[in-house]
């Protein structure tokens, strides 16, 4: 869903904002990964990374209402 169809003062705006900002740092988490060496500095971006894709999920479920506690 793109946000230029919505108002400012529509939270959906932010999420969407927030979400795309998400997923870029998501990306770049990933891409940097490949890039160290130390385990536990690769653990820590991968649990990095897993925990915004859940954040993000939140952000979606709002924005779709896909949760009985959004509607």
């Amino acid at each position: 869903m793109a946000n230029q169809s919505l108002s400012e003062s529509d939270p959906r705006y932010h999420t969407q904002n927030v979400g795309r900002m998400m997923e870029d740092l998501i990306n770049h988490l990933h891409e940097d990964i490949a890039k160290i060496d130390d385990p536990q500095g690769m653990a820590l971006f991968e649990v990095s990374s897993e925990v915004l894709r859940g954040l993000q999920r939140a952000f979606e479920h709002f924005e779709t209402k896909a949760e009985k506690a959004w509607r």
